[in-house]
């Protein structure tokens, strides 16, 4: 076995240039790929994130359509409902368009009672209920623009038409994949500004936050609700937050798909590099594994040599590639700050690193081995690389 990793060594180091620039190759194949499926997952943050408990109700025709805030109420009252609360996307401005991040008019109590990731000091909690115009931001979106408590922050309305001054109550931290690129502020200062400037926007909220409490109950109270609302000006669609965030990506998925797509045959085009080397490899050599065959050497030993020659630069580049892969997504994650919630790297894309750079090791020696393997002793001394 030493002799057999002896000769392996040195065949994967005889042509070095060659070899390095294969291992190059295989690098930025598995790197991007790792990346790509992380960005992917990023996708999906939301949806991992969601709590099976709770229910999102909005607009059955399209969730951009509001519903009434007088739906609270009899929301409240269908039995198996625990607690309510709501929220209306704001799409403001933060001086410029390219500054964006997600800001939602929320009912601060009962929102933060039902979202506990949210974390964040009850003196914070505090100053956020007794001031109308507070707001609070995601330590992300903190660090990004450099937010204080005590400052002010105007936003410029899309949806809402005017500037809107806020104070930044305080800062917000998440428990495991909450985002915290986010800017919450009070609904009650966005209704009562809105009826005196734009009147028929106000009294609305865009979506309905429910806790159904026992999971056993979640689709008997999804239904009750509905069926409430049913045949009204505004019917519902109540679903669970994972649904909800579910058909956000859905809106994405050709991205998505075309995102999986590139990363395959960004390994599917390395595959073939390396399947080009192992054969330039095999074809140089063919004379020397005719002389291991003279020697006593069997098939299966010289088909052996090629298979492990190509699984040390096929694992080689891929080690790189998974080391370089967390510090790659950190920096894209700088870049794209508050496009994905985070761009961590999990340890089933590690997992699928791993295999792409053994796969293409594996497949890339079948065809060189079978031909070393099969070659006579006559026509193997008589080849030349």
């Amino acid at each position: 076995m030493s002799q057999w990793l002896k000769l392996v060594a040195r065949n994967a180091l005889r042509h070095r240039l060659r070899t390095s620039l294969t291992v190059a190759g295989l690098v930025v194949a598995i790197l991007s790929f790792g990346v790509l499926q992380t960005i992917v997952g990023a996708w999906y943050a939301g949806v991992d994130a969601a709590v099976p408990s709770r229910l999102i109700t909005r607009n059955a025709l399209s969730f951009t359509l509001p519903l009434p805030i007088t739906y609270e109420n009899r929301i409240r009252a269908v039995d198996g409902v625990k607690r309510v609360s709501y929220m209306n996307w704001f799409g403001g401005i933060y001086k410029e368009p390219k500054n964006f991040f997600p800001q939602f008019a929320i009912e601060p109590a009962s929102y933060l009672d039902l979202h506990p990731e949210i974390y964040m000091p009850a003196a914070v909690r505090k100053d956020f209920l007794a001031d109308r115009r507070a707001a609070i931001v995601g330590r992300k979106l903190a660090n990004r623009y450099g937010f204080k408590p005590g400052d002010v922050v105007q936003l410029r309305g899309t949806i809402f038409p005017g500037d809107w001054d806020f104070v930044i109550a305080g800062i917000f931290d998440g428990r495991g994949k909450t985002d915290t690129s986010q800017f919450f502020f009070r609904w009650d200062y966005l209704d009562e500004t809105l009826r005196q400037r734009s009147p028929t926007q106000a009294g609305l909220v865009g979506f309905f936050i429910v806790d159904a409490g026992d999971l056993n109950h979640v689709a008997q109270v999804s239904q009750a609700i509905d069926a409430l609302f049913r045949n009204s000006l505004a019917e519902t669609l109540t679903e669970t937050e994972r649904a909800f965030q579910i058909g956000f990506v859905k809106q994405t998925e050709a991205i998505l798909v075309s995102i999986r797509i590139v990363s395959f045959v960004v390994i599917a085009i390395i595959l073939a590099v390396m399947a080009n080397t192992m054969a330039m490899t095999a074809r140089e050599r063919l004379s020397e594994y005719a002389t291991l065959k003279a020697l006593g050497f069997s098939p299966g030993y010289v088909a052996r040599l090629i298979l492990g020659e190509s699984l040390v630069i096929a694992l080689a580049g891929g080690a790189v590639a998974i080391a370089l892969t967390p510090p790659a997504a950190a920096r894209i994650g700088e870049m794209t700050d508050t496009l994905f919630p985070s761009l961590i790297v999990s340890a089933n894309t590690v997992g699928m690193q791993a295999l792409a750079a053994f796969g293409v090791g594996l497949l890339a020696s079948l065809l060189p081995m079978r031909r070393a393997a099969s070659v006579r002793i006559v026509d193997g001394l008589r080849a030349v690389g």
